[in-house]
């Protein structure tokens, strides 16, 4: 044993004498982006103690290094660590960059995790994954009400779009992980088919100032970030399951995270979620069950330097329209309005029957990014979705199982930015995109279709610039403009088209005339500009302000053009017309922020003035051969809007929060000299919070939710004959509901569960003392109340 140990000791001082620890390391730190010179920063041989600072050129040397393979870690107050292996076997010369500046985008911190916003000079506010986990088994539109100012405009309970300063469906845009979302051009009945759990936060950006996501986002843009890769070896995920007692529900959202140290990443989601008969306070709403299926797989490579990203997303709803609102004509109409109970009412069911809506979502994308050294980051993405939309009427015979409305679009987008950073007080961002569109509509329904055949080419090109001009100034500005053009074959009744003036108007988009009906092949060009001019002065460390105008323009979306017959899901007559223009929008705002470690502030004030306004009213009723029903008609007036949303957030002590989020908007058509149709009323939401973390993380909410009546409306009743009984009856669809005000409680505990997994239990009671309410914005709300109160529980395990 002796002779081992002194073989042993032998071979280690011969292999000590043998490494030659004589050479020298000699280099220079620079920025990445614009090539200069980072002083202070520590350069470490990873696993030792030798290290050395760069001096004020950037230059270092490390003495007396051995032979070998070292890491050399390479770290600066304010950069991103770097490492770099390199081999010694003579003396070292070298340049190492190091990340110097986050591309002088804004921050926000939620719950510890560094988030980038967007934007400078406009209102944006992030939605954390904790938010959003509470609204697991709801939709986007609901989550997004979390913000003030935002709400929504809904068919029922289960189609929620979200309406943003009283702008909605084409005037928003939606991305989803860096695709834009093309499902929402066909009315107002149609919301974005997200799946909220596949995303890591949401950021609401208020207004069009956000000139790289499109010139046409009038409202605003909405952005679901998927989670950042972090380089590191790690697996975890969760699974969040729900049930709760309205719709007899349960809803089972999983998510698994694979990343690896060299920067490759996996995510991947799943949810199912299956809703029966909803209920009001008083009876069950009959057909308003849903269920929904979605996946999505997020795979890259991402580091400092270049990565790539794969990502495939499918969404599928089944949604379920309450049975009451699908009238056999105006007769049904008039008696729906005259009831305080809906005229169908059949006892709970999981069972989704006609009318009902079958929408399937599908996207797929591929980006790539390059940094390039002293100049910027280029990216390029391409991406492709499907959308097919089945809307089923009450049919008879085997005609029951065909949809009334068959709809496939397909889109596919490629993009090209870069962002030229190489400046510390500068940034430029310049792109261009190309899309193209195909929508088929189906003639084997065997009714009018709503929405014609069309393809739609979309070319765009935009700048940005931002200039930090001192520690309190902050100016940015952008321009853009996209080139769009519409293509489409229309069948129109030969009675309509000479009704509407188009014989003179348009006799040359006609190419065949069939007796009853003409073949036409209307081809629009819309050519649309957009500027934004916005700044941010800070005043103290606490509080800032916010100023920008941006003025915008949207061309008419495909339904607002063209839809023509009767809309199944919404029960009445919807007509397009094709002399709409091009909405143009200046819109002025300022904002108030104000932040520290106890409270928040933020108040956004607006004047939104839009010439050649498009919205859809109603115009008396149309005879078919179901019967009278309903007559909406698209039209163009010149509005303004302007209001005030203001969010405050107080913690009064570790234990006690308080919250308040309201909203006003006044809507006027200058033009006729009367209220604008579909504007949220006033709106006020307080809730006060408490939380123990010595009581397993114990946290309440009671929030109270006030919504104002809309006394400000159009009116667009009018009178109808009634055949069956020979009267004339006054058909009131303009009236609003009356106020109301709810009450909600949530409350959570966290649990460990093994050494490395988490699980939170969460209980919440929603509309807590069974209110019964209309919301004005429910496209329902003649037929029927809104939903009573609902248990939910919700349990999280992190593994």
């Amino acid at each position: 044993m002796k002779k081992i140990l002194v073989v042993f000791f032998c071979m280690n001082v011969f292999w000590a004498f043998s490494q030659k620890c004589t050479y020298n390391i000699q280099g220079t730190i620079v920025d990445f982006h614009d090539g200069t010179a980072i002083d202070n920063a520590t350069i470490l041989i990873k696993n030792t103690n030798k290290f050395a600072v760069s001096d004020s050129e950037g230059n270092f040397t490390i003495a007396n290094v051995c032979n070998g393979k070292i890491t050399l870690v390479i770290s600066h107050i304010g950069c991103k660590t770097s490492e770099k292996t390199i081999k010694i076997d003579r003396n070292y010369k070298g340049k190492f960059l190091l990340e110097h500046h986050s591309e002088e985008l804004e921050e926000v911190t939620l719950k510890g995790k560094i988030v980038v916003k967007k934007v400078t000079s406009l209102s944006e506010t992030v939605l954390s994954k904790k938010i959003l986990e509470n609204y697991s088994a709801a939709s986007l539109g609901d989550a997004l009400k979390e913000i003030a100012g935002v709400s929504s405009i809904n068919t029922g309970n289960a189609i929620v779009k979200p309406m943003i300063n009283g702008m909605h469906s084409s005037r928003i845009i939606v991305m989803n992980n860096g695709v834009r979302l093309q499902d929402q051009e066909w009315g107002i009945e149609h919301a974005p088919n997200i799946d909220l759990n596949s995303s890591e936060n949401v950021s609401v950006i208020k207004g069009a100032g956000a000139l790289a996501f499109g010139s046409d986002a009038i409202g605003g843009v909405v952005i679901l970030n998927p989670k950042n890769p972090i380089r590191k070896d790690s697996l975890f995920g969760s699974t969040i399951t729900s049930f709760q007692t309205n719709g007899n529900a349960y809803n089972i959202a999983t998510s698994l995270h694979k990343t690896y140290k060299n920067g490759y990443f996996l995510d991947a989601n799943a949810t199912h979620k299956r809703f029966g008969d909803f209920r009001a306070p008083d009876y069950f709403l009959t057909n308003t069950g849903s269920a929904s299926t979605a996946f999505s797989l997020n795979a890259g490579y991402k580091t400092f330097e270049t990565g790539w990203n794969i990502f495939v997303s499918s969404v599928a709803n089944e949604i379920g329209i309450l049975g009451a609102s699908h009238i056999g004509g105006i007769q049904d109409l008039v008696n729906a309005l005259n009831s305080q109970q809906p005229l169908i009412q059949n006892d709970f069911s999981y069972t989704i029957d006609n009318p009902k809506q079958d929408v399937t979502h599908f996207i797929a994308k591929v980006s790539y990014f390059k940094r390039f050294q002293n100049i910027g980051k280029l990216t390029l993405q391409y991406d492709f979705q499907e959308n097919q939309r089945f809307e089923y009427d009450r049919r008879i015979g085997e005609n029951r199982f065909i949809p009334a409305v068959d709809l496939n679009l397909q889109t596919h987008t490629a993009t090209a930015d870069f962002l030229f950073d190489a400046k510390n007080s500068w940034t430029f961002q310049s792109g261009m995109l190309f899309r193209f569109q195909e929508n088929v509509a189906n003639p084997a329904t065997g009714v009018r279709r709503l929405i014609p055949d069309y393809q739609k080419t979309d070319v765009g090109v935009y700048t940005t610039i931002k200039h930090e001009f001192s520690e309190n100034w902050l100016f940015d500005a952008g321009l853009r403009y996209d080139f769009n053009f519409y293509g489409v074959k229309k069948f129109y009744q030969t009675s309509r088209w000479n009704a509407l003036g188009y014989d003179v108007l348009f006799p040359e988009l006609v190419i065949q005339d069939l007796g009853t009906q003409l073949l036409t092949n209307p081809e629009l060009s819309f050519h649309n500009f957009a500027i934004s001019l916005g700044a941010k002065r800070t005043l103290s460390d606490e509080n800032s302000l916010l100023f920008n105008y941006t003025m915008a323009t949207r061309p008419p979306n495909i339904s607002e053009l063209f839809s023509d017959g009767l809309h199944h899901s919404a029960a009445r007559i919807e007509l397009g017309s094709l002399t709409l223009n091009s909405e143009k929008s200046n819109r002025f705002s300022m904002s108030f922020l104000r932040e520290n470690s106890s409270s928040k502030w933020q108040i956004d004030t607006y004047v939104n003035a839009i010439q050649d306004y498009i919205f859809i009213a109603p115009n008396g009723t149309e005879q078919t051969i179901r019967g009278a029903f309903p007559k909406w008609e698209y039209r163009q007036t010149d509005a303004i809007l302007f209001g005030f949303d203001i969010n405050i957030q107080k913690e009064f002590s570790e234990n006690w929060g308080y919250s308040l989020n309201t909203s006003y908007i006044y809507a006027q058509d200058t033009e006729n000299k009367m209220p604008i149709i579909d504007m949220p009323p006033f709106q006020m939401r307080n809730s006060i919070s408490y939380k123990n973390t010595d009581w397993h993380g114990f946290s309440s909410t009671l929030i109270s939710e006030f919504v104002g009546r809309q006394n400000r409306f159009p009116d667009f009743n009018f009178n109808q004959f009634i055949a069956k009984t020979n009267t004339t009856v006054l058909v009131d669809i303009s009236t609003p509901p009356n106020a109301y005000h709810l009450f909600h409680i949530n409350n959570t505990l966290n649990f460990d569960w093994g050494k490395h997994s988490k699980i939170q239990v969460s209980l919440n009671i929603n509309n807590l003392l069974n209110t019964s309410y209309r919301n004005y914005l429910n496209r329902l709300r003649f037929f029927a109340d809104d939903l009573g109160r609902n248990f939910q529980l919700q349990i999280k395990i992190n593994y």
